[in-house]
């Protein structure tokens, strides 16, 4: 059985320019095409392919104050079996010999990576690892980029994704925005994308709390998205402590309730001492579909 430090894994190298969509070459700790663009790689280890353009803030996504929260949330480890599911979904059905590669698309500061490099370190057969992480906030970018040094970390945005046609193996999109169209256009023929979304009961004592009601859950939609049919779904229920003030409102935080939530709810929340939650997340395999001869 392999360890981590054994395993091979690698950064993802299939990038382009996200300015003429280029193919991007990685030297001198800089990216560059053949045009004359190049983007320098920070000292933390990530590179910056958004174009000022496409930003609608001037500092879009996590702030530094979410991505600490949900850093010490994370590695608390209340969303391990999550991450066990999504690392099993990514590794089953592969060979040990060819590389995965593997994109976390929304990679916040990393978590899913670095448990899914853990998990293939224990599996009885697993393929060496090309990792990439692309997230549209610095801060959870350059977070990942610190504490997983083998892989690549790209601030970008999902609708722009700065990768290669048909170049990966994985997608993840977890808790995401799922962004279709570009995930068929850089998936490989019979690639997987996988989607890891909240159920109807998922953080509802959380929820009840913060809301004055709860609105109906969404319908589901069984269909599947245009260049993509549906290769399994399954349900991951589990209850979670929460005990003292600070992971409670280190949940907050890392969620999009945090500014969805009134005052009166956020006040009612940072009175607990104690919190017991419902986790409920569904996990959806998609496979991108070959196309007809």
């Amino acid at each position: 059985m392999m360890g981590v430090d054994d395993m091979q894994v690698t950064g993802f190298k299939a990038l382009v320019c996200p300015l003429d969509g280029g193919p991007l070459t990685h030297a001198e700790r800089a990216w560059r095409c053949t045009a004359g663009h190049s983007f320098d790689v920070a000292r933390q280890g990530y590179v910056h392919l958004l174009p000022v353009n496409s930003k609608r803030s001037r500092d879009p996504g996590d702030s530094k104050d979410m991505v600490a929260s949900r850093q010490r949330f994370l590695e608390a480890g209340h969303y391990r079996p999550i991450a066990e599911a999504v690392s099993h979904s990514v590794l089953s059905g592969v060979a040990d010999e060819a590389t995965l590669s593997c994109l976390d698309a929304g990679c916040g500061e990393g978590y899913y990576l670095r448990q899914l490099v853990e998990d293939a370190a224990e599996a009885p057969i697993a393929p060496p690892l090309a990792l990439l992480g692309v997230d549209i906030s610095k801060w959870a970018v350059r977070d990942a980029a610190r504490r997983l040094k083998a892989a690549t970390w790209v601030v970008a945005s999902n609708a722009h994704l700065p990768v290669a046609t048909a170049s990966l193996d994985r997608v993840l999109c977890l808790f995401g925005f799922p962004a279709y169209a570009e995930f068929a256009r850089i998936l490989k023929p019979g690639g997987e994308l996988l989607l890891v979304e909240a159920g109807p009961d998922h953080l509802r004592e959380l929820r009840e709390i913060i809301y004055p009601s709860l609105k109906p859950p969404r319908k589901d939609d069984n269909a599947a998205p245009e260049g993509f049919s549906r290769h399994s779904r399954e349900t991951l229920r589990y209850r979670l402590e929460l005990s003292g003030p600070e992971p409670i409102a280190d949940l907050l935080t890392m969620t999009p309730h945090l500014h969805r939530a009134n005052a009166e709810g956020r006040e009612r929340l940072a009175a607990l001492t104690s919190l017991a939650l419902s986790v409920e997340v569904h996990l959806t395999r998609l496979a991108r579909a070959c196309p007809v001869e």
